[in-house]
């Protein structure tokens, strides 16, 4: 793949993801004013659902249309690709149709036996209706990213979080009085009207690039046995990232459950999962959008560098990425520990949201690096060890949730994910080195970029106390950018870094 358009496409999905999480957190923090921390956390019990059934519809489907997609058009066949897409989407609807029966008609016994809590009835009757045109759409974002085009995926997720925006705005704004479980029900409704709206675009994007598949001169033949090697490859993926969710389910509702046997919870043990799940991680992930990026590229391109084995590139592509990862995270682990109060106050005007953002920082260097390491490790045909990781480590989870939620409380689920996160970056990263031949030094790769980071904000936040700046937005950001700067150059000091590092 040409440097510059791996570079263009990596810039769309960054500028894309930022947006969508800038207006995913606004949104949150609209929300969360108008139905408060325990509507957003029963919206987050809803949406555990709304994961579990749409990644059995469509994640590994995606995967395997971008892969059979790839091989194909460089192949140069046309029909190939054309009845991979068609039978992947035949595939998809009718896994998304039975998920979607299922939900439909046991929410109630869901709601009630699973979830704990009848006002996710309708939510959940509501989702259903999404699953078909989520499952059709990640058929062709699959696609397009074979074809090395990320410009339609992109505008479509905007258009579908605009269309999402407009409707709850609207919506809730208007019927936020009928109470939680109404409101559930429109976020639901509206998230299921953007993604029709969203499908559909796609849909017309795809005709349009469809007609410029005629200049492929390969192979006139279809591949062989389509449906059969489509299968072959998601269905690990999605049995893995089935399971993987379903555990993950089985942790989100568990854990208000545990959280109201605390004897200093109480009724607040949703509001307490809500401000976990619904406001503190989602701006603790926000600044890996980039990586995030990368790795979506990075997954094809390392299959073919397997493929042709181009061991080299493998090695030199990984050790680069996996340090940009490791440099970007410690910055902002040390940031969101000095701003974690302020940035609590000004989002979501509470200190409680401050606290767990700071109580969370450390472990943002093994979110950002074990997200990476996992995504490289499925470009390298090792999707089946991510998924023991995963499986093993959600089965631990819920263990220790069971245990140490109803004596602890909200302590002892912070230890959890540490004990977590530090659990699958170790196996990820580790994996990742050995399958790469990558070789990590201790001191240039950890020990020293930490310190720069922990030194550069401290050193900063000491020069801005001197100055006292009154407004929290400002503050803010002269901190960030400050802390930044001092950074950045004290890597090139070290020579942690070189110029070579930033480009793949």
């Amino acid at each position: 793949m040409k440097k510059t358009i791996f570079i263009k496409n990596a810039l769309i999905l960054t500028a894309t993801s930022l947006v969508l999480r800038f207006i995913g957190i606004i949104t949150r923090i609209w929300l969360a004013d108008k139905i408060g921390a325990e509507g957003i956390g029963l919206y987050q019990l809803t949406f555990s659902v709304y994961i579990l059934v749409s990644t059995f519809a469509s994640s590994g489907i995606s995967t395997a249309v971008t892969r059979l997609c790839a091989d194909e058009l460089a192949l140069g066949g046309k029909r190939g690709t054309i009845k991979i897409l068609r039978r992947s989407i035949e595939i998809t609807l009718i896994i998304a149709l039975v998920s979607g029966f299922i939900v439909f008609f046991g929410a109630e016994t869901i709601a009630k036996v699973f979830l704990k809590d009848e006002r996710a009835i309708s939510a959940l009757k509501i989702l259903t209706f999404s699953l078909p045109f989520m499952g059709v759409s990640a058929c062709i974002r699959g696609y397009f990213i074979a074809r090395r085009k990320t410009a339609p995926g992109a505008t479509t997720q905007l258009l579908e979080q605009f269309v999402r925006i407009f409707l709850l705005i609207f919506l809730i704004g208007k019927f936020s009085h009928k109470g939680l479980a109404f409101c559930c029900a429109v976020i639901l409704f509206a998230d299921t009207v953007a993604e029709i709206v969203s499908c559909l675009a796609l849909y017309v994007c795809y005709l349009a690039d469809k007609n410029n598949l005629d200049i492929l001169g390969g192979r006139t033949r279809p591949p062989f046995a389509i449906v059969r090697r489509i299968i072959s490859i998601s269905a690990p993926i999605t049995c893995g990232r089935y399971l993987n969710t379903l555990l993950r389910t089985a942790e989100n509702i568990l854990v208000p459950i545990n959280l109201a046997k605390y004897r200093l919870s109480g009724a607040n043990a949703l509001g307490l999962f809500g401000m976990i799940k619904g406001m503190a991680l989602p701006i603790l992930f926000f600044p890996s959008t980039f990586l995030n990026a990368v790795t979506t590229l990075l997954i094809p391109e390392m299959s073919r560098s397997l493929a042709q084995n181009k061991g080299f590139v493998i090695k030199s592509v990984t050790e680069r990425t996996l340090k940009i990862t490791s440099l970007v995270s410690y910055i902002f682990a040390a940031l969101f520990f000095a701003l974690g109060n302020e940035l609590g106050i000004l989002i979501y005007k509470s200190e409680d949201v401050g606290y767990l953002l700071k109580a969370l920082s450390p472990i943002v260097p093994l979110m950002y690096i074990d997200s990476v390491s996992d995504g490289i490790l499925k470009g390298l045909d090792k999707q089946n060890f991510t998924f023991l990781t995963a499986a093993t480590d959600s089965t631990i989870r819920i263990i220790l949730i069971l245990i140490f939620l109803p004596i602890f409380g909200m302590k002892g689920f912070l230890c959890i994910m540490y004990f977590s996160n530090l659990l699958t970056c170790a196996l990820h990263f580790n994996k990742l080195c050995k399958v790469s031949l990558v070789y990590i030094k201790p001191i240039k790769f950890f020990i020293l970029p930490l310190i720069s980071a922990v030194s550069s904000v401290f050193i900063m936040k000491l020069a801005l106390k001197e100055i006292f700046i009154h407004n929290i937005l400002v503050y803010i950001i002269l901190l960030s950018l400050s802390s930044c700067i001092l950074y950045l150059i004290l890597l090139f000091c070290f020579e942690i870094v070189k110029k070579e590092d930033f480009s793949l």
